[in-house]
């Protein structure tokens, strides 16, 4: 490796990082990580800190996962690439595909497609969808409904089902025919309505509303996320989902659980549909299906929508779509060692221990510092502090003010993430209570430095 003083003068020179102005990572020189084990990551000038971000959501059973180092190395030996387009395949991923089966048994769910990551898997199941109709002899559903503040990936149509305007602005035009509804989000909605209930219920009027509006004949899919998560970390109220699902089921419109955060235990529930207890068309994941050791991802595909693809004698079928890398055997043969050690593990249910109590002590914090206008969380280990400039108004705190908090944070030992005005933590599952309790007086100590 370069030594310190290279990585520092030439960090922002020939590399432009995602999700952020070039002129802001020279003007702001990001942290340089160099090292990471347990749920601990260390940067170049030594300092250790506990991840509570988890790398980008994703880095589920942390930095020191032996068995998917392992599995990986193995693979690289036996067999480092082969496609899986028509007329091969290779052993790790049928064998995957029947881990996943099973997996996903409890959601519906029985077919894989695999991705080389989320964006690939939202771009995926949205393809499906209108094949799906095709294939059917609808072929006037072509539309898209989601939520706003979703976040679905930054492909051209991922973007165009994004519910912020961050992703889309500068892009546009977008894909035509995607169209977005409020979300249930009680802090925040147009509806100024502050009880998570009838906030669900008002959404889903309005999800109504749109669909007559649209023709339900023109709709191919509604798609979302089951807790929003890049959106602010938003769990909906128990009846939405359902709600929404039995709307789809009715309309004809097929429904796409956008899982690439939640799945594979970060909600306490093995996925964030079963956390509902609804059984999606299509899932989306990536992000924890390799511990984020691999770039890789899978689009679940349910039983009914399989019949009519498999049973298909019109050619129409006929799959037109993949990535070089889907299937690769070293990511499948990752995410196969990913998912023994997730459920030996148990990871959901430590999540779902770990996220209580991390909830509780955000909440506490919130009594003591006026900035916090809002917390949220309560399903596993995603949270999210609205910081604002005042609680009566609601008035999002100046923008400096969350990366004055983040970097007080990180250096009393906790990296946490900033999004707009959110402070968003999503730490390993594999986190502790210690764990917690550092994250929680290292935010405590950003805080209390406004």
């Amino acid at each position: 490796m370069k030594d310190e003083n290279f990585l520092k003068a030439n960090n922002a020179r020939s590399l432009w990082h995602p999700m952020t102005a070039p002129s802001d990572s020279l003007k702001n020189p990001p942290a340089i990580i160099t090292g990471g084990h347990g749920v601990r990551i260390r940067d170049v000038d030594g300092h250790e800190v506990v991840d509570g971000v988890g790398g980008l959501w994703n880095v589920n059973l942390g930095y020191s996962c032996q068995p998917v180092k392992d599995a990986i190395a193995a693979q690289l030996d036996r067999l480092p690439y082969y496609s899986i387009f028509r007329g091969t395949t290779n052993d790790q991923v049928i064998e995957l595909a029947e881990e996943l089966r099973k997996f996903f048994e409890p959601d519906g769910l029985t077919r894989a497609f695999f991705t080389s990551g989320g964006s690939d898997s939202v771009e995926t199941a949205l393809r499906l969808a209108r094949q799906y109709h095709k294939i059917r002899n609808e072929p006037g559903r072509v539309k898209y409904l989601s939520l706003k503040k979703g976040y679905h990936g930054t492909h051209t149509g991922g973007a165009s089902v994004n519910g912020n305007a961050n992703f889309r602005t500068q892009y546009e035009p977008l894909l035509p025919g995607c169209y977005h509804i409020p979300a249930p989000f009680p802090y925040r909605n147009p509806f100024n309505e502050s009880d998570p209930a009838k906030l669900a219920a008002l959404c889903l009027q309005a999800l109504e509303d749109e669909i007559a509006f649209q023709g339900a004949s023109t709709v191919a899919a509604f798609i979302m996320e089951p807790i929003l998560g890049a959106g602010g970390v938003i769990p909906p109220h128990s009846s939405f989902m359902p709600g929404v699902a039995e709307i789809c089921r009715r309309n004809g419109i097929l429904l796409i659980a956008d899982e690439v955060i939640t799945a594979f235990g970060r909600t306490g529930a093995w996925t964030g549909s079963r956390l509902w207890g609804v059984k999606p068309d299509f899932t989306c994941t990536a992000k924890a299906i390799t511990n984020a050791y691999f770039p890789f991802g899978a689009v679940m595909i349910a039983e009914a929508v399989a019949e009519v693809f498999e049973s298909d004698e019109t050619g129409m079928a006929a799959i037109g779509h993949g990535y070089t890398y889907s299937g690769h055997p070293v990511g499948a043969a990752a995410a196969l060692a990913t998912l023994a050690e997730t459920q030996r593990l148990k990871i959901n249910e430590n999540a779902a221990a770990r996220g209580a109590e991390l909830f509780a002590g955000l909440q506490a914090l919130k009594e003591r510092h006026e900035v916090i206008g809002d917390v949220r969380g309560g399903h596993g280990l995603m949270n999210a502090v609205e910081l604002v400039a005042d609680r009566a108004s609601k008035k999002p705190a100046d923008k400096a003010t969350p990366g004055k908090v983040q970097a007080k944070t990180y250096q009393e030992g906790a990296m946490v993430r900033v999004s707009g005005n959110n402070i968003i933590l999503s730490p390993p599952l594999i986190l502790t209570s210690a764990d917690v309790q550092v994250i929680l007086k290292a935010l405590e100590a950003g805080f209390a430095s406004l």
